[in-house]
């Protein structure tokens, strides 16, 4: 029998709920991939539709937009999912998992698509359960001035 955990991520408020479904709510899930548009009610979240963007396996295995298939695969890539380069223009042969969900998948990545309604959030999106509550905190970066020439004036000598 199938059981995911599920991240329901919202870009509008920067938070995101956790929850686990199994039996026929998981199942629906089965045989689904990566850039996806799911009808959150059949996951039993309550607004609006939901996009699939990744996930991963037991041991940790990302899975990759790019690769066919449920299976563990190795490929020779440069960025993104599984990989973090250390030097410009670096490649590895590393092992990720396709694009298809199936019994092997642990955690089911979700973004929330909402048309319009943005003044829920996250916070009561799932039906089942208490969802937890993650918060995205961002350092704050300095900010350059606006026009870097006003900020230094520069001399001219020959």
């Amino acid at each position: 029998m199938a059981k995911f955990k599920l991240i329901v991520s919202d870009p509008a408020t920067g938070k995101s709920s956790v929850n686990e479904i199994e039996g026929a709510r998981a199942q629906a899930l089965i045989g689904r991939s990566l850039g996806e548009l799911i009808d959150g009610s059949a996951l039993g979240i309550a607004q609006g539709k939901v996009l699939i963007s990744g996930g991963c396996d037991k041991n940790g295995i990302p899975m990759r937009g790019d690769v066919h298939g449920s299976a563990k695969k190795y490929i020779v890539i440069s960025s993104g999912p599984g990989f973090k380069p250390t030097r410009h223009g670096e490649r590895r042969r590393k092992l990720v998992r396709g694009r298809s969900i199936s019994d092997d998948i642990y955690q089911v990545n979700f973004t929330l698509k909402q048309d319009g309604q943005k003044e829920k959030g996250v916070k009561g999106t799932l039906t089942q359960g208490t969802p937890t509550e993650i918060k995205d905190e961002k350092p704050t970066e300095a900010k350059a001035p606006k026009n870097a020439k006003e900020a230094k004036p520069v001399s001219k000598s020959k």
